[in-house]
């Protein structure tokens, strides 16, 4: 099962547009939002575009009102922090590295995705890896994403064509 991570969105839908093509194109049935969608329209967008499930958690410039989140039948949202059993994966979410180590001390993650810093990053934390995928707002650093083969935690970053 291979799963698409995203975060920091920040409106652009050129970008997410080709993302979501390349989700198709390639039988992503399942996505990761780490938060920084931003507005309404980028998160409709996203929930009427990609026909899987979206695991979200909210990022620190979202201006959408939570309730808003309720009306799509394909997201599921997390707040702040999120928490997924995927492939035998326990997996959490943040949008903010300051949650990375809140969320390690309740114990048992495989894997936890963040955001934020607009940077793709992978290292290793008191056992558990943690994953950036970058941004898909070209803000500050290339457009990227990132798309895991969760069964075995193999990560690939992807470049935006």
């Amino acid at each position: 099962m291979k799963i698409a991570i995203i975060a920091d969105i920040h409106d652009n839908l050129v970008n997410l547009k080709k993302c979501l093509n390349w989700c198709s194109e390639n039988n992503i049935k399942e996505m990761i939002c780490c938060g920084d969608i931003t507005n309404s329209e980028t998160l409709q967008f996203l929930a009427t575009h990609f026909k899987g499930i979206i695991h979200l958690v909210k990022g620190n410039m979202e201006i959408y009102d939570d309730d808003e989140v309720k009306q799509y039948k394909n997201i599921k949202y997390y707040g702040k922090i999120g928490k997924v059993g995927l492939g035998g994966q326990i997996i959490g979410i943040c949008h903010e590295p300051y949650f990375i180590d809140k969320i390690i001390k309740q114990g048992e993650y495989d894997v936890i995705f963040y955001g934020h810093t607009h940077s793709p990053w992978e290292e290793k934390r008191n056992g558990v890896k943690l994953i950036n995928p970058g941004t898909l707002s070209a803000m500050f650093q290339k457009a990227t994403f990132a798309v895991m083969e969760n069964d075995n935690l193999e990560l690939k970053i992807l470049e935006q064509l």
